[in-house]
């Protein structure tokens, strides 16, 4: 066994950190970029960080590294074109299933991956359970802008909603913003194609009809351009919808980024001047700042990051991970919920 690679011993006094579980298998960067990005995290987020995956692969990338990150054997892998659900129920040995049972029998403080977001979305809902009272779990992303940060909830978890789903959709969403950024009545918006009462298809307006008698604090509907406007905390809307925004928003930013690193290529006196500005606009713009999502509405604490996540992206999940763990998610949403 090479130096610093150690077996994931798994006893609670063991435990002098919090321990975040880690799917070294998941991703199309998968296991090196994973393995980069446990090691930083480890380094530099005062966590134990455990490699769940192939032995020999983890290994093998954890031997150019001076770590002492343990792993958790599991020797079946879930593919991006598996089937969610048949995977998770076949493929009991895969990173994905071993990871959230760690943290399901309390060996692990929250679980993150970057791999088949919808088998780690089944996973969690049928070995952690959904909190009760929860219809359907549900997936947020954060815009995090220089001047604000959005919560845009769900984004590809549940495809067809009802407005009662919609609802806990924004109460989840608040409770989130709460305890993640330290906002004291997070504003809820409802994404429309219109900001009056009476827009958007029949969801939409059921649910408006709903989240004005809740005790959240609704400010109604919201157009998708109102996203970094500052007019809203968390907007909620199906999932369906909520995934065509966010890979939109993918779409242009990437356009963005590239669009400003040619031109700073081309005008070294202007990166000159302008340098510390336009790295926080590629910074709000860089998936690989924003981590992963959070799975909310299941009894732990998982968070899905990008398929295409680099050593970056995967210490920012991890670090959203801690900040879930720290600040008590679950259990404000079970309280919420109650």
């Amino acid at each position: 066994m090479p130096d610093g690679v150690g077996d994931a011993t798994y006893g609670k006094a063991r435990a002098l950190k919090m321990r975040i579980a880690l799917d070294a298998m998941g991703g199309e960067n998968a296991p090196r970029e994973v393995v980069r990005g446990a090691v930083a995290a480890a380094r530099d987020l005062g966590v134990e960080v455990v490699l769940v995956g192939k032995r020999s692969a983890i290994a093998a990338e954890l031997k150019d590294h001076r770590s002492d990150i343990s792993i958790a054997d599991a020797s079946e892998v879930v593919e991006f074109e598996d089937h969610p659900a048949q995977a998770v129920r076949e493929k009991q040995d895969s990173s994905i299933v071993v990871g959230i049972n760690l943290l399901k029998n309390g060996n692990a403080s929250a679980f993150v991956s970057a791999g088949n977001s919808g088998a780690v979305m089944a996973a969690a809902t049928l070995t952690l359970k959904r909190i009760e009272g929860i219809e359907r779990p549900a997936l947020g992303f954060l815009f995090i802008l220089p001047w604000h940060s959005v919560l845009l909830i769900d984004l590809g978890a549940n495809a067809d909603c009802k407005p009662s789903q919609l609802v806990q959709f924004a109460q989840m969403g608040s409770v989130y913003m709460e305890r993640i950024f330290g906002l004291t009545r997070p504003r809820i918006g409802l994404l429309s194609n219109g900001v009056e009462e009476n827009k958007g298809n029949l969801l939409v307006r059921e649910t408006h009809q709903l989240l004005k008698d809740t005790g959240l604090n609704f400010v109604g509907n919201v157009e998708g351009n109102d996203i970094p406007r500052s007019v809203a905390d968390v907007i909620v809307t199906d999932g369906f919808t909520g995934n065509v925004v966010l890979k939109t928003g993918e779409g242009i930013g990437e356009m963005v980024i590239q669009s400003l690193r040619q031109e700073l290529a081309r005008l070294p006196l202007f990166r000159m001047i302008v340098e510390r500005s336009i790295r926080t606009a590629i910074q709000a713009l860089d998936s690989a700042e924003h981590g992963g999502v959070p799975l909310l509405g299941v009894n732990g604490n998982v968070i899905i990051a990008h398929g295409h996540s680099e050593a970056k992206a995967i210490k920012s999940a991890v670090f959203m991970a801690k900040r879930a763990v720290e600040q008590g998610v679950v259990e404000a949403i079970k309280k919420g919920i109650s």
